[in-house]
């Protein structure tokens, strides 16, 4: 990162240049104190809890985004059309873009527009977070996940199946970024309305070629 700012400054391109620094996934387990941290987060790479989904990101662009901290939630979706308006750019009109433009975010002029985020696992949703609270309808070991084993020494990387949950593990994520405090009895309200924003979803999907399968 060091190398990429020092060569945009010596081109004389840093002031009129964004750059962001993000991740696409939180750490890798298997690869254990290599593979990073998610710190409080629960979960790690693979996972739908917090740690294995919820990044740091930060924008960089003298000039035009002031320094701070902004809590609202985005995606990495929503890169695309920030980026396109930003440019200039005009994004087809012939396609449905999971993105929203969160440049007011970025540059200090508004909130984002994003209230929801579905978190997949392969073809599925896993769980659901609308504003505070975040749902999960299914659980499963992340990627690396491992347990002690009466024979082998290491330990061996467990083979998990998903978990179904009737009714879903519910966690409010502001107050418990840790989701160790299953409120799901406390707000059997939150939850049929999750359930409701899921089903919209869904019924908005339309099938395509599995390219993790290809």
């Amino acid at each position: 990162m060091g190398q990429i700012l020092k060569t945009l400054e010596e081109e004389g391109l840093d002031k009129n240049t964004l750059v962001v620094f993000t991740s696409d996934n939180g750490p890798w387990h298997t690869f254990k104190t290599h593979g990073g941290t998610a710190g409080l987060l629960r979960g790690a790479k693979g996972g739908t809890f917090e740690g294995g989904m919820r990044e740091p990101t930060v924008f960089r662009w003298p000039g035009k985004i002031q320094q701070g901290v902004v809590m609202d939630m985005a995606t990495t979706m929503d890169l695309l059309p920030t980026f396109c308006n930003l440019s200039g750019t005009k994004l087809p009109d012939d396609r449905v873009y999971d993105g929203y433009d969160i440049s007011p975010l970025v540059l200090g002029t508004g909130k984002s527009e994003r209230n929801v985020v579905f978190y997949y696992r392969g073809e599925q949703v896993y769980a659901v977070r609308k504003g505070d609270y975040k749902a999960h309808f299914i659980t499963q070991n992340e990627y690396g996940s491992q347990t002690a084993h009466p024979i082998t020494n290491p330990p061996t990387e467990i083979t998990n199946s998903p978990t179904v949950h009737e009714t879903p593990l519910l966690y409010n994520v502001n107050v418990d970024p840790s989701e160790k405090f299953n409120i799901a009895d406390e707000h059997p309200e939150v939850i049929v309305e999750i359930r409701n924003v899921l089903e919209k979803h869904m019924a908005g999907i339309e099938p395509v070629e599995n390219q993790l399968e290809k």
